[in-house]
């Protein structure tokens, strides 16, 4: 047993076994060695004289499937210049109940397992092992770093049933999530500009997001020079619901004496929906194109949609507002309602649409992060918390 020690400074006492709760223990009584130089823990320097001591009982590697644990004597060395200090091993942390090396191990089992099935390989405390995994995670990954910050991206996702959501921010230079938050109102999103700081918010050039008046209000608060960018994807599916949807149930409505054709409207709506390019089946192309021959007002509203999309390919911003008013002149000749008050609505996020063509990006990157925390979700479901440093980010936040 002295040789699977490895204890430097300290050698083999006695051992036994003892059981508790149907558990079998390995107890090792471990003493110091005689003559060594003991060292003080806050400042390093050798320290001859011993203030007290204590014993600790502690948690080692276990030996053969034995679970392992250390009766140490912990010294607190008299030292001159820190005071009463606790002798610096190299194995045992300060006012550590498990070794350095069990911690490591816990740590690397904790990248590929649960942490409750780890507890259970080592017959740990469920806190004990979140415990050892937090300080490790933050050991590795260390502070997030917001120097030299100028684009950011936000976007949201949802964490619980009834519209709970929380924020993520990143970089999309780098593709490093810069902070992560639970919730999506201006003083739930507040703490990352207080992070980023009056230096830091000033560097601010860019904030990509979607159509989320929280977001935006925050960022001009802090970051007034900044420009804010509206995303494609958002404005596109806020067209789909709000236009596309309701022409489309409407005039399935109209249509109630002809059932046939009643249920061919009723029945397309993912068809009408999906960009054009992605409508790859023979059978679907011919059914989309005799429903929009047959009905007018689904043909102006897809044709539009078409169109409201191309306003985000413009490279040049006079372009793309002259671009922007004769999509405006055409939605309201329409006479559709549903499609008149979306242009309407639409119209006092011009600047930030507009904006795109100077910044040409995009949520997308965001959203494949939410969706790897989501992922992440799923594998901790039951958990009091989830760790999203385990798939590359920088902050913990409680789900």
């Amino acid at each position: 047993m002295a040789q699977l020690g490895c204890w430097e400074d300290y050698r083999l006492r006695d051992s036994w076994e003892e059981t508790r709760n149907g558990q079998r223990f390995c107890i090792i009584r471990l003493e110091p060695k005689g003559r060594r130089r003991r060292c003080c823990d806050g400042c390093g320097r050798g320290v001859s004289s011993i203030h007290d001591r204590v014993e600790r009982r502690v948690r080692d590697l276990p030996a053969f499937e034995i679970p392992v644990e250390l009766v140490v004597p912990r010294l607190r060395l008299a030292c001159r210049r820190c005071g009463p200090k606790l002798e610096r091993l190299d194995w045992l942390a300060p006012y550590a109940r498990v070794t350095t090396r069990l911690a490591a191990s816990v740590a690397r089992l904790c990248k590929v397992m649960s942490l409750r099935h780890v507890a259970e390989f080592y017959r740990l405390a469920w806190t004990t092992v979140k415990r050892i995994d937090l300080r490790h995670l933050e050991r590795e990954l260390g502070p997030v770093d917001l120097s030299g910050v100028t684009v950011i991206a936000m976007d949201e996702f949802a964490i619980q049933k009834g519209h709970r959501y929380a924020t993520v921010i990143v970089e999309p230079s780098s593709k490093r999530v810069l902070w992560v938050g639970r919730g999506r109102s201006r003083e739930e999103i507040r703490p990352f500009f207080k992070l980023l700081g009056p230096e830091g918010c000033a560097r601010l050039r860019a904030a990509v997001m979607d159509m989320n008046t929280a977001y935006d209000l925050e960022v001009r608060m802090h970051c007034p020079q900044a420009e804010v960018v509206y995303d494609l994807f958002h404005v596109v599916a806020k067209y789909g619901r709000e236009v596309i949807d309701r022409v489309r149930v409407d005039e399935a409505n109209r249509l109630r004496g002809d059932r046939a054709a009643r249920k061919v409207v009723k029945s397309s709506r993912w068809l009408q929906l999906r960009n054009r390019e992605n409508v790859t089946r023979e059978a679907d192309q011919i059914r989309l194109e005799e429903i929009l021959a047959a009905n007018k007002a689904l043909m102006t509203v897809y044709v539009l949609k078409d169109d409201l999309k191309t306003l985000w390919a413009y490279r040049h911003s006079g372009y793309a507002r002259r671009f922007w008013h004769e999509w405006y002149d055409r939605a309201m000749a329409s006479g559709i309602a549903p499609l008149c008050l979306f242009a309407k609505r639409l119209k006092p996020y011009l600047p930030g649409i507009l904006a795109h063509s100077r910044w040409p990006l995009g949520t997308n990157l965001v959203e494949g992060i939410n969706n790897r925390i989501k992922v992440i979700k799923r594998m901790a479901y039951g958990f009091r918390e989830a760790l999203l440093h385990k798939s590359g980010l920088k902050t913990k936040v409680p789900l």
